[in-house]
């Protein structure tokens, strides 16, 4: 079947500012893939990311390389030899798996052999800023969300981590430094966090120097993010991390996030499902990987003044599965 593929570029207001250890930005850039044949379309959305080498411009040539394969009948398999993990791969594989829901008439999870999605309670994610101002987006958000993600940098995070606990008593809280911290910062502040009751902590070390973690007794959990992209990392992590943080945009597409959810699972490690700053066309992929995970960071679309319509359904913390008109 003939299919035709169109890719462009869309920004996104921010509410305000989103920080964290790398620095900040008002509005998400994403790129989005269309596919269309036999009166059905297939949508994805990624976020091209710097810190792994990736621009809008270079997400959108790669799209556009493979755009006659595509149109000619690539499948989403033949997808994960011909390209690279990253954005653009992920925005063409959850296309891909869209348009044949679409065309089939059968949702994605059951093409996927997947259970069918329910309600899942996500975090809410707090911007790294001062203490009080933390502590005064803790309170807020706990109204909502009993799971909240505080976005740490070193300096001034045990403050920052206290400031939030006392604001939040009840709430289960992760901490992510985002390769923010030195080894230091990790023997001297991870006790403290532990003291603290924080559920996680999320990437201390950069992914190039987190080698000290095999001999770490850490004093709770730590969890790789930057340190895993692809089931091809899970040797190098193993020993060093018991959860990682499975994103789309990493992974390269749903179809090798389920693969190293189900390989990380026979290692012994477990997962949390994450994402980037975008709206709900790049969650609704990602909350088939909800099952069996201990922990889902899918409030992206709450970081942004609006919402692409129709979006996810956000419930007291919960959300709910996705549409057709949306995705799958």
């Amino acid at each position: 079947m003939a299919r035709s593929v169109t890719v462009r570029r869309e920004a996104w207001p921010i509410k305000g500012s989103f920080r964290i250890s790398r620095g900040a930005k008002t509005e998400a850039e994403l790129v989005v893939v269309e596919i269309e044949g036999g009166n059905a379309v297939g949508r994805g959305e990624c976020v091209p990311y710097a810190r792994y080498g990736e621009t809008v411009a270079s997400v959108v040539a790669e799209i556009e390389g493979v755009s006659s394969e595509i149109a000619n009948g690539m499948t989403r398999h033949d997808l994960q030899h011909r390209m690279s993990a990253g954005a653009a791969r992920n925005a063409l594989d959850c296309a891909l798996i869209d348009w044949q829901a679409k065309a089939s008439g059968t949702p994605a999870y059951a093409l996927l052999n997947l259970p069918a999605p329910e309600p899942v309670r996500t975090a809410y994610t707090l911007s790294l800023d001062s203490p009080d101002a933390m502590a005064n987006a803790a309170a807020e958000a706990v109204r909502s969300f009993r799971l909240l993600k505080l976005k740490i940098a070193g300096g001034e995070d045990l403050a920052r981590v206290e400031a939030v606990r006392r604001a939040a008593p009840a709430a289960r809280l992760i901490a992510d430094a985002n390769e923010g911290w030195s080894p230091d910062d990790l023997i001297r502040l991870a006790p403290e966090l532990a003291r603290l009751g924080v559920a996680l902590l999320e990437q201390p070390l950069k992914a190039d120097a987190d080698g000290m973690l095999e001999d770490y007794k850490s004093p709770l959990p730590l969890c790789a993010d930057e340190s895993c992209h692809t089931r091809a990392d899970l040797p190098r992590i193993l020993g060093r991390y018991t959860y990682i943080n499975v994103k789309l945009d990493k992974t390269g597409g749903l179809t090798e996030a389920l693969a190293l959810v189900k390989e990380a699972t026979t290692q012994g490690l477990r997962h949390m499902v994450g994402c980037m700053v975008a709206t709900s066309l790049a969650m609704a992929p990602a909350t088939l990987l909800t099952a069996g995970a201990d922990f889902v960071d899918l409030d992206g679309p709450l970081l942004l003044k609006r919402d692409r319509e129709p979006s996810l359904v956000y419930q007291h913390g919960l959300i709910l599965p996705p549409s057709p008109g949306l995705w799958g």
